[in-house]
């Protein structure tokens, strides 16, 4: 198993750690690499890279956006994993997950994604759409391929649900800050708060919390709470913005807007549950 996760972790601690993510290939295959050096100039511990799929269901109209520039681009999934190789060759201690849904992983072939993703120097994939009982046959492939398998806990995960979530999960467990889609809506400090403490009495695993985190006050107030930030949306539209104005300087200003994230995350004060 990688533990490029847990060095990570155990690097940034007592801090919390800043997970970025972007949609792979959006807005163009070409920018892709720069975009990704810019995620790790500008501060982030961790790069979430999503796979492009057409109907990303759990996804807010900013992901969606980013899905449908990624597609018009002609990213695919085989297109994609050499980007990931070519920025493992960059970062060789940065973790990388995956992140999307089951079915251009079928596609691909359980056995073969696996394979190839672990070649690749991914460390983890995060799979919105695939529910323990229904993991049977990617669990084992991505295990064996020295894979994570992280998992999602959403505020609806009652006391009963939680073991069969944590049941093979590993790297981190992420937790969706609210019900619904993302980039909606954010949830309170005191909801965080109190799910990241229930969470962290029933597992070992890191806590990252995302959905929802926008802006670097948000960022600082996860980050006092939990192991790790996710912010997605948020860079996601500034991308699609900049390429709609057809800016000359997308990873420059994804790189600013990280660090701002960057550095409430590092400043913030920790509030942990004893």
């Amino acid at each position: 198993m990688s533990d490029r996760l847990g060095r990570t972790f155990a690097r940034v601690s007592p801090r919390a750690a800043l997970v970025t993510f972007v949609c792979g290939g959006d807005p163009t295959l070409e920018l892709a690499p720069a975009i990704l050096d810019a995620l790790v100039a500008g501060g982030a511990d961790i790069v979430e890279l999503g796979m492009p799929f057409s109907d990303p269901m759990a996804d807010g109209p900013s992901i969606q956006a980013g899905n449908l520039r990624a597609l018009r681009a002609g990213v695919t999934l085989a297109k994609l994993l050499p980007i990931a190789a070519d920025f493992r060759r960059r970062h060789a201690e940065t973790p990388v997950i995956l992140m999307g849904y089951v079915n251009p992983v079928l596609a691909y072939g359980v056995a073969r994604f696996a394979a190839d993703a672990a070649a690749s120097g991914i460390d983890g994939v995060i799979l919105v759409d695939l529910p323990p009982e229904e993991a049977g046959e990617v669990a084992p492939a991505l295990e064996a391929h020295g894979l994570h398998l992280i998992r999602l806990a959403a505020p609806t995960t009652d006391a009963e649900r939680l073991p069969v979530v944590l049941d093979g999960a590993s790297g981190f467990l992420y937790h969706v800050a609210v019900a619904g889609i993302t980039g909606a809506n954010s949830a309170a400090e005191a909801e965080i708060a109190a799910a990241v403490e229930r969470l962290k009495a029933a597992t070992r695993l890191p806590v990252a919390v995302g959905f929802g985190v926008r802006s670097p006050a948000q960022a600082a107030m996860v980050a006092a709470h939990a192991d790790a930030v996710v912010v997605g949306s948020a860079i996601v539209d500034l991308i699609g913005a900049s390429a709609e104005r057809q800016s000359n300087n997308i990873p420059g200003e994804v790189e600013a807007f990280v660090a701002t994230l960057a550095a409430a995350v590092r400043s913030a004060p920790r509030r942990l549950a004893a």
